[in-house]
């Protein structure tokens, strides 16, 4: 989804999940709260893009996790941080 995306009424959304209205409508209050969706009355929601900062934030941290599980596989392979490094750029620079 990209800012502006359109997302589907809470009656909706809770039905497809099996969920509550009350539980989707405090998920939907939550997420305009980090103003990652915005809130049109009459219309409906629709992502941000106000906030742009917590999301990258989110993304780093989810990049940071993978990159632990590179390098405690890494140490398991006895390669050490030159041979990561090394092996990075190899990879960075076929793209």
């Amino acid at each position: 989804m990209v800012a502006g995306d359109s997302l589907p009424s809470i009656r909706q959304l809770a039905k497809d999940l099996q969920v509550s209205v009350i539980t989707t409508k405090r998920a939907y209050e939550e997420l305009e709260k980090e103003q990652l969706i915005d809130s049109v009355v009459g219309k409906g929601c629709f992502v941000s893009g106000a906030n742009k900062e917590f999301i990258r934030e989110q993304r780093m941290k989810r990049l940071e996790e993978k990159m632990m599980d590179i390098i405690n596989e890494s140490k398991e392979l006895l390669m050490t941080k030159q041979d990561v490094i090394d092996h990075l750029t190899l990879l960075f620079e076929e793209e």
